[in-house]
């Protein structure tokens, strides 16, 4: 079944976030390709967001797909993300969650 890591991103520092981005999708790449970014939007100027309901508008929002919740675990935990994430936890306030779907 695939798994699915969702995460709401506010970046507070353009300049470090910027950093970020590349080297996470370097890691992403290097852990086999087995998760691929399927939903990239928001501010950046790579998508638009629309509120439907609740007000809900996140600044970006990003969705990776795996194959399964083990390999998305894989992924994130990973020292190589592990190391990676801290560029992102320095240069946003974040929300992330897995959630396994069809």
């Amino acid at each position: 079944m695939p798994a699915y890591m969702v995460v709401e991103i506010e970046v507070t520092d353009q300049k470090a976030y910027a950093l970020y981005r590349p080297a996470a999708q370097a890691v992403l790449a290097k852990l086999g390709g087995s998760g691929r970014i399927i939903i990239r939007g928001g501010k950046d100027g790579t998508g638009k967001t629309e509120s439907l309901e609740g007000g809900w508008m996140p600044e970006r929002f990003v969705v990776i797909e795996f194959p399964d919740m083990a390999r998305a675990k894989a992924f994130y935990y990973s020292p190589e993300y592990q190391e990676t994430l801290k560029m992102r936890v320095g240069s946003s306030r974040s929300k992330a969650i897995f959630v396994e779907g069809e």
